[in-house]
């Protein structure tokens, strides 16, 4: 609970409230001070003027010394907040009505005097406390025996000891209770406020948070986003709506590649499946035919022990094509074999591949026939690799169509690309086969084992076209037979 995003923000809002009670505190009994003393001086601007007047302390001109001591002592009975101190021009204490005990300075400065003397308006003025060597207080002042004639000055400092004990004694009592309770109270109640809006701040925190261990724990498939940021806050309106969503796009991408990431296992399973079953096959006839043949060669003609010979290279042969295949497949789905492109004539690379079946076919009784424009864009793509394409289109072709059928090679345009479809009689590809027909091993209902034919030639084929930013794709035409075309990108 501690380590959780709202309790820390309820422990920083205490420590600033509080770090912020306490500099109120702080700045207002501060100011309280300024202002009463601000206050006390403007209320005791002319008292001592007023002492020297009332208690008739210059008597023809001249300072009485007598009535002072008397003022000295009258004041320290009824009036101890204030002190009273008689100072000669230079500043130098003469006589005071302080215990003599306490009194640390014999000199005050006179700058604060002539500073208050010169303007009576300016509140605070601080002076010199004779009983601190560092404290300064207000005061009031006058020049006695007169202004025109001043021998020295009568200085009342207006919070004197006794005022000193008393307030301290108000501030350790009283004034400290009451300001304390008031910080507790102002604290109390904005942490109760601020802990509200928090929680408010926090609430959609903690449901995404709650939405990410739900996912967190799940499978990670599609199945667990049945509840989604989007479908309680299907706006977004702030970063946390914004976070929000962003975590429903991700997860639902983590969904789908997991999906894809288990498919593709499938796949590599039935591939090694289907891999190992191709490569046993021709390796099982191969080694039957070949302990056949030394367990019974006195027994077998030249003719019987030559077909076993045939029969175990034609194995062989149809072994070795089919791991060249799986290399290049392997290839080329590692990225390790890239197309090479240049700009050449579609047509004539057509021509020559359809001359080079030509043989095969013949001995196969089918008509092998091009046809379409040969006024082309050039293509942009790898020679070599069409080439391949091509071979094994053309191938696949004749292994499938019936003797006297017809193959046509079809040249043309494509939304402005150069296009070629090869088109069989044969049986054509079932339906439920055609969106896998280009899976490596792949070998629908129709195919049988015609040629030898593993389902790798597709696929490779597949794998180059996109390389090559090109296009292959499959229908079964009307007529019958399947037609399967590419498409080849131009510069």
């Amino acid at each position: 609970m501690v380590k959780t995003l709202y309790t820390r923000l309820a422990v920083g809002l205490f420590l600033l409230l509080l770090a912020v009670g306490l500099l109120h505190t702080f700045i207002s009994l501060y100011s309280l001070r300024e202002y009463t003393a601000s206050v006390n001086q403007e209320l005791h601007r002319d008292l001592a003027k007023n002492l020297v007047a009332d208690r008739n302390l210059v008597s023809e001109g001249q300072l009485d010394r007598s009535a002072l001591k008397e003022l000295f002592a009258l004041y320290m009975t009824i009036n101890p907040s204030i002190e009273i101190y008689l100072l000669d021009l230079d500043g130098t204490i003469l006589s005071y009505s302080a215990d003599p005990a306490k009194i640390k300075r014999k000199q005050v400065s006179l700058e604060p005097i002539q500073r208050l003397m010169d303007d009576m308006s300016r509140y605070p003025v601080l002076g010199d406390d004779p009983r601190s060597h560092d404290r300064q207080k207000v005061f009031s002042v006058t020049p006695v025996p007169s202004a025109d004639k001043p021998e020295g000055y009568l200085y009342v400092v207006l919070r004197g000891e006794e005022y000193d004990a008393a307030e301290t004694m108000a501030r350790g009592g009283q004034l400290l209770e009451l300001s304390a309770w008031a910080l507790l109270v102002s604290l109390a109640v904005v942490m109760i406020a601020g802990l509200a809006v928090f929680r408010l701040l926090t609430r959609r925190l903690t449901l995404l948070t709650r939405l990410v261990e739900d996912f967190e724990h799940s499978d990670m498939s599609h199945q667990a986003l049945h509840s989604t940021w989007r479908d309680r806050r299907p706006v977004v309106r702030d970063e946390i709506d914004y976070l929000g969503a962003t975590f429903d796009d991700m997860a639902s991408r983590i969904a789908s590649q997991i999906e894809q990431l288990t498919e593709k296992d499938a796949q590599r399973r039935q591939l090694v499946a289907r891999v190992s079953h191709d490569l046993r096959t021709p390796l099982a006839s191969m080694q039957g035919y070949i302990e056949s043949l030394k367990l019974r060669r006195d027994r077998l003609s030249p003719e019987e022990q030559d077909r076993f010979l045939d029969i175990a290279l034609k194995e062989g042969r149809r072994l070795s094509r089919l791991v060249d295949e799986l290399f290049e497949l392997a290839a080329l789905e590692a990225r390790e074999k890239q197309p090479v492109p240049e700009p050449f004539p579609l047509a004539e690379l057509v021509h020559d591949v359809v001359q080079k079946h030509g043989p095969e076919a013949r001995n196969r009784q089918l008509e092998l026939a091009v046809d379409g424009d040969t006024d082309l864009p050039l293509a942009y793509a790898d020679l070599a690799m069409t080439e391949r394409v091509l071979d094994n289109l053309i191938g696949n072709a004749i292994a499938y169509s019936p003797a006297g059928g017809r193959i046509e090679v079809a040249i043309r345009h494509a939304d402005g690309l150069p296009e070629v479809c090869v088109r069989d009689s044969g049986p054509g590809i079932p339906e439920q086969d055609l969106p896998h027909i280009f899976d490596p091993f792949y070998r629908g209902e129709s195919s049988g084992g015609a040629g030898g034919h593993a389902g790798l030639g597709l696929a490779i084929a597949r794998r180059i076209m996109t390389l090559q930013g090109g296009d292959i794709r499959v229908e079964n035409p009307a007529s019958g037979g399947a037609c399967f075309c590419i498409r080849l990108p131009v510069r």
